[in-house]
């Protein structure tokens, strides 16, 4: 028996195939193949859209799948969610849906887009949003390049974002935000219900939020004599509970810690100013809570 898995083509695949690997399961992929390999003998790839994805995971296509919860919601599929992995092509966080207009535009608020022509990809979640507030305005798909349409081609866009670098290089305004979505695993309802499918996908879920938790972190290790003990723990983040273990010299105590990779430059030369020898700093794939 396999687990059918869709993996995202396009802007996620890269960032999907990392965190895959620091979970523990290397996929390769090749120009002339829609099937990825993996070293894993009970799960067969494919690539897909994230667009959709859901579909073809309600469809039972595929037993799991990861896509975003803005094409779940556009698709309206029937699925099963496992897990939110909060992770994006750029960055391991959210991506927004926002409505944008030309920067001298005087468009405020979506209700200034009243009669007005909006294009986006995500048309029938645009739609629900106008609906939501009263506006009556035609909503296109965009086949692409959505930023350079507007103002001669459309009034104003929704257009996915993580920074809104894109949209300020082609002189939009975020207006408002539309939708809020990051990256989920997500099930065939049927293929939930096989044991054997239902204890693979956790297994995968339990890994991939490891390597999730374990993103920005790193591991720390180091040597201090009993006296300087109390300095040391003094240095570290005060949430933080290292574990401290007796070493073969009774004077002396072995100090491991999870810390923030952005604090440990900072913090290495005053452990070393408070006693600690035999520091050792080293990455972290996976943090299993």
């Amino acid at each position: 028996m396999k687990l059918k898995l869709g993996i995202p083509k396009g802007s996620l695949e890269a960032a999907t195939i990392e965190l895959f690997r620091r979970a523990g399961f290397n996929i390769t992929t090749s120009s002339r193949s829609y099937f990825p390999a993996i070293d894993d003998p009970e799960v067969e790839c494919m690539l897909i859209r994230a667009q959709e994805m859901a579909r073809y995971v309600e469809d039972g296509v595929l037993d799991a799948g990861l896509t975003g919860r803005d094409w779940i919601a556009e698709t309206g599929a029937d699925v099963v969610t496992i897990a939110d992995l909060i992770y994006a092509k750029q960055s391991f966080g959210k991506v927004r849906w926002v409505l944008a207009a030309p920067e001298n535009s005087p468009f405020r608020s979506v209700r200034d887009l009243e009669g007005k022509v909006i294009a986006t990809e995500l048309v029938e979640t645009t739609r629900k949003y106008l609906a939501a507030h009263g506006v009556h305005a035609k909503v296109e798909f965009s086949w692409g390049a959505t930023e350079v349409k507007p103002p001669e081609l459309a009034d104003a866009i929704v257009e996915v974002t993580e920074t809104g670098s894109s949209l300020r290089a082609n002189k939009l305004r975020i207006i408002e935000t539309v939708l809020e979505s990051n990256t989920q695993l997500i099930a065939n309802r049927e293929s939930m219900k096989d044991e054997w499918k239902r204890r693979k996908l956790e297994d995968v879920r339990m890994l991939l939020e490891g390597a999730i938790n374990a993103l920005g972190k790193v591991g720390l290790m180091l040597n201090v004599h009993r006296d300087d003990l109390e300095k040391v723990l003094g240095v570290l983040p005060a949430l933080k509970r290292p574990t401290i273990s007796q070493l073969s010299d009774q004077d002396w105590l072995a100090v491991n810690t999870i810390l923030d990779e952005s604090t440990v430059r900072s913090l290495i030369p005053r452990l070393k100013e408070a006693g600690a020898q035999g520091i050792v700093e080293y990455p972290l794939n996976k943090i299993v809570m």
